[in-house]
């Protein structure tokens, strides 16, 4: 029989356990003391399921700003944006041709907070497509790309691919007349290799873009089988293949041994953390080792120590989540300042004149404008095969991390800074004035037409000018600099012509109030 001291005892230790739950808790999940201390520090990023994909010591140049404009952290903190967002607005949308719209309606007018969370969804999207393309422009630009990162470069490309996808996939979502007619565009796009196959008369035999098409829309025009296809990719397929590829793309930075950074360490100067802390890096210790410590290996840990690193905990994290931070903030002003559109609801019998595409396709859709298969595919695919294969053309180790460092390299970003432009405008005024073959020659094969246009001339000036700087200063890293500032400018100065001066029928007015009315 159980005394009443048992009892009493039984209820103390009831109530002490109470007390300390909480302090077990925390040494459940954090299975080490608070990080204050180096090894505690690295204790907390190393045995933790999401900090563990950083090293425990990063090196203190990565944490500057101008090092990486902290672009990478902001797309990902965009993606994390987009994902809660979209979750929300899930819960009140159809993916049906009847009520989609009218659901996108009542998120904007009738669910409580509907409208700010469609517009935070909705420049988180833009934001992010910006922030991939400055990431990768900064990757190129401080010649990080190579030296062991060329599998790394090469995942960063697919994931740029991977958010035009999720941004052009959500387009049609609304079901409104700018959904539909811009996803019309981008299905047509998708059957212009049928512009060639037609031209050799094969296309009874092979019809490529037919079939691109019919994959696509799952029909020959947009409905209900393209807005489910659309949807199944935008909430699921393209997030996780995306989800897979970001951690694919974070670990590759730390095996590959952290942010690129120059070889030679020449900065003493003190440095000011964000914790406020200033650090003084000493030169690098002479190292001796014993027999016993002698390893073979090709990782970029071989042969370094951690000299002019700091701890990850707090360091790295304060300035993640000050981009964090940034990155929502951004998106909060500008949903506030701006509504997401919606325009009436979509009729397929009444085309939107001018029907345009998403901005960050408009420099192809007046690239399209002259050939729909070489400026929707074949253009595209060329300048993706080439930023592909760019690290294992140009190999050169030589001022990694720093923005263009070389001996010209600035002297020649600004010439072919220069060179794009007027190659650009040249073109455009040029068909403007005079058109192009079609008008001069009505008759002439489309096999000509397709080969022969303002995009492929323009592409073909761009290699050449490249090749002519390689050869100029005996460097592939100096053409590489050319051909990609061209393109850089060439896409600024094609979709800004695109949004601005491209009107009904895609003829060209100088602004928007000399459009024809109706």
């Amino acid at each position: 029989m159980q005394t009443s001291e048992n009892k009493t005892s039984a209820m103390r230790a009831l109530w002490i356990n109470i007390q300390k739950a909480p302090v077990r808790f925390l040494n459940a999940v954090f299975r080490h003391d608070w990080p204050n201390t180096d090894r505690t520090r690295s204790q907390a990023v190393f045995s933790n399921f999401f900090l563990h994909i950083h090293s425990t010591r990063i090196h203190e140049r990565s944490l500057r700003f101008w090092s990486t404009c902290g672009l990478g952290i902001a797309s990902l903190c965009a993606f994390i944006v987009l994902v809660v967002t979209g979750v929300l607005l899930m819960i009140y949308y159809n993916p049906s041709t009847e009520l989609a719209y009218q659901s996108i309606k009542n998120i904007h007018f009738v669910v409580p907070t509907g409208r700010f969370i469609r517009n935070i969804h909705r420049w988180a999207a833009h934001l992010m497509v910006i922030f991939v393309l400055l990431h990768m422009v900064r990757v190129f630009y401080t010649n990080s790309y190579k030296n062991n990162r060329e599998f790394n470069w090469l995942v960063g490309l697919a994931l740029l691919v991977l958010t035009l996808g999720l941004s052009f996939t959500g387009y049609l979502l609304p079901w409104d007349q700018l959904a539909y007619w811009a996803i019309t565009i981008g299905a047509n796009i998708a059957q212009s290799p049928r512009e060639l196959t037609d031209a050799l008369g094969i296309t009874q035999m092979i019809d490529l873009g037919g079939l691109q098409k019919q994959i696509l829309l799952g029909a020959d025009t947009v409905g209900q089988e393209a807005l489910t296809r659309f949807y199944l990719l935008h909430v699921m397929v393209l997030p996780l293949v995306m989800s897979m590829l970001i951690g694919l793309h974070l670990w590759h930075i730390r095996k590959d041994g952290g942010l690129a950074r120059p070889i030679e360490e020449t900065d003493e100067k003190p440095a000011r953390l964000l914790t406020g802390q200033e650090v003084t890096f000493q030169p690098s210790p002479t190292k001796t080792y014993g027999l016993m410590a002698l390893v073979k290996g090709k990782t970029p840990a071989v042969d370094k120590g951690n000299e002019n690193t700091v701890s990850t905990w707090p360091n790295a994290f304060y300035a993640e989540m000050a981009v964090f931070m940034m990155t929502c903030a951004i998106c909060v002003l500008l949903s506030i300042w701006m509504d997401a559109p919606l325009k009436e609801l979509a009729n397929p019998v009444r085309p939107e004149n001018p029907a345009k595409a998403p901005w960050y396709f408009l420099g192809l859709q007046e690239l399209v404008s002259y050939s729909a298969f070489m400026g929707g595919i074949g253009i595209p695919t060329i300048v993706l095969i080439g930023l592909a294969l760019l690290p294992f053309i140009d190999n050169s180790p030589e001022h990694q991390g720093l923005w263009i460092a070389g001996k010209g390299q600035k002297r020649v970003m600004m010439q072919s800074v220069l060179f794009g432009t007027l190659v650009v405008l040249s073109l455009l005024a040029f068909t403007i004035r005079f058109g192009w073959l079609r008008d001069w020659f009505p008759s002439i094969s489309q096999i000509i037409i397709t080969f022969v246009n303002p995009g492929t001339i323009l592409i073909g000036l761009f290699m050449l000018w490249s090749l002519w700087m390689a050869q100029r200063h005996n460097s592939i890293r100096i053409g590489g600099i050319a051909i990609f500032t061209c393109l850089v400018v060439a896409f600024l100065i094609l979709t800004y012509f695109a949004t601005v001066h491209r009107g009904p029928n895609w003829d060209f007015y100088w602004r928007m109030s000399e459009w024809p009315t109706h």
